[in-house]
Parts: C-alpha cells; sequence; structure tokens
C-alpha cells in the first residue's frame, strides 16, 4: 500500500469515529477516559496539533468544533451530564493506573 493510500484510508477512519462519536451522545467524555484513555477532547487537541504541525494556526475551540460537529459551549450545554462520584472514583483509579510511577 502506497503512503498515499494509507493516508487517504486513515482520514476515512478518523471521519467515521468522529461521525460515531457525534451521534453516541449518551457516552460521556469521562466514561471514554476511564475506558479508553482518551476522550473528543484528547481528539480535538491531537487534530490542533496535527494543524500546527503543518503550519496551520488552529484554537481549542476550532479544533474541538470539528470534533464535537458544534461549538463545545453548544455540546456541552446539550449533553454532557454531571460525573457521578462513581465515575470520578473509576477515573481516578484509572489515572492512577495509567501513570509512570
Amino acid at each position: 500500500m502506497d503512503k498515499a493510500l494509507e493516508t487517504e484510508l486513515e482520514a476515512a477512519a478518523f471521519r467515521r469515529l468522529i461521525a460515531h462519536l457525534r451521534q453516541r451522545t449518551d457516552v460521556q467524555n469521562i466514561d471514554l477516559m476511564i475506558h479508553g484513555g482518551f476522550c473528543r477532547n484528547c481528539l480535538a487537541d491531537w487534530y490542533a496539533q496535527a494543524a500546527e504541525a503543518k503550519g496551520i494556526s488552529m484554537t481549542r475551540d476550532e479544533a474541538r468544533e470539528t470534533v464535537y460537529g458544534m461549538p463545545f459551549a453548544e455540546w456541552k450545554s446539550k449533553f454532557q451530564k454531571e460525573a457521578t462520584p462513581e465515575q470520578l472514583a473509576a477515573f481516578e483509579a484509572a489515572q492512577k493506573a495509567h501513570s509512570p510511577d
């Protein structure tokens, strides 16, 4: 497989992941962090970093809008729920389990 085709396939997979996460508004970022070690905000940060690496200036808000499909504040008000004590405890445990000590 040549590099151009590989990049095309990676881009298609990324677009599908973004579409999937936009549909699954029931999946909270904290749950993604607990189970996957990343969330929508991480994807937005990686997207912005990739843009910067290519010399493209992009704000965090612009990158988040790319991932969320709307301004982050709007998504947050529509879909983000308050983290439960159980989620917070699981998040803390996951952070400790993955911290280099």
